[in-house]
């Protein structure tokens, strides 16, 4: 499936209020590999930024000024995400600011014109209970590069989550896990390989190798002041 990571930024906290969008920014993947596609655009929320929402995405009334209103450039992102799964960091706070500018516009909700909404920071409190789960957490947890982040950005948070989405799926194609019926995704039945005929070739290292390894084992011994484990093992051997 077509999957569609997505951010925005905003003049506040609270659609409900009357906060409005000010940058989206999307990044299109297939088969678990960046297309190069990607959505991005700056809109004039026709209301102040707020200084608390100004500090974090750096996106000031005067920058705004001349920006198009969020009806214009609609049509486009609602072609962008389209039957795509769209994949979102604390997806309930974009969202809501995307319905509420559809319905100004009198589009469906989000909901309605993707595949599904799939929110990364449920995933990730899933993943990893009782920690941190920011996109900056997930970025230093998974070595994910966010160096050059010195404001929030909704094309570049995209990007980070994009990154982020793989590491935490690393070796799955799909979120749901079968239990091990043989079959593939959609019920398929997939064949089991005959490894049997590979012979998998042994490397020996090498004399400088192996003294490299011991002067490292005798620093790690050193340091753990005796207490490495294959030491006692040997030596009970």
């Amino acid at each position: 499936m077509r999957i569609v990571f997505l951010d925005t930024e905003t003049t506040g906290l609270d659609a409900a209020a009357g906060d409005r969008i000010v940058e989206i920014g999307c990044i299109e993947m297939l088969g678990r590999r960046l297309t190069g596609r990607h959505l991005h655009r700056h809109f004039n929320p026709e209301r102040p930024v707020h200084p608390d929402a100004a500090r974090v995405h750096g996106l000031t009334d005067e920058f705004l000024a001349d920006k198009p209103l969020f009806g214009e450039h609609v049509a486009e992102l609602l072609d962008f995400l389209r039957d795509a799964e769209v994949v979102i960091h604390n997806a309930p706070f974009d969202t809501g600011f995307l319905n509420a500018e559809f319905q100004r516009l009198g589009h469906p909700p989000l909901a309605r014109l993707v595949a599904r909404v799939t929110d990364s920071l449920a995933m990730a409190r899933n993943q990893f209970p009782g920690k941190s789960n920011s996109l900056d957490a997930l970025c230093r947890r998974l070595e994910v590069d966010n160096s050059h982040r010195s404001f929030h950005g909704a094309l570049l948070d995209a990007g980070l989550l994009a990154e982020v989405y793989v590491r935490m799926t690393r070796g799955q194609d799909t979120l749901v896990i079968d239990a091990g019926d043989g079959a593939g995704p959609g019920g398929q039945a997939v064949a089991r390989a005959d490894l049997s005929g590979y012979v998998l070739p042994v490397v020996e290292p090498s004399a400088d190798e192996l003294a490299a390894h011991e002067a490292w084992l005798q620093d790690l011994d050193k340091a753990s002041g005796g207490k490495t484990v294959w030491r006692v093992l040997a030596n009970a051997a």
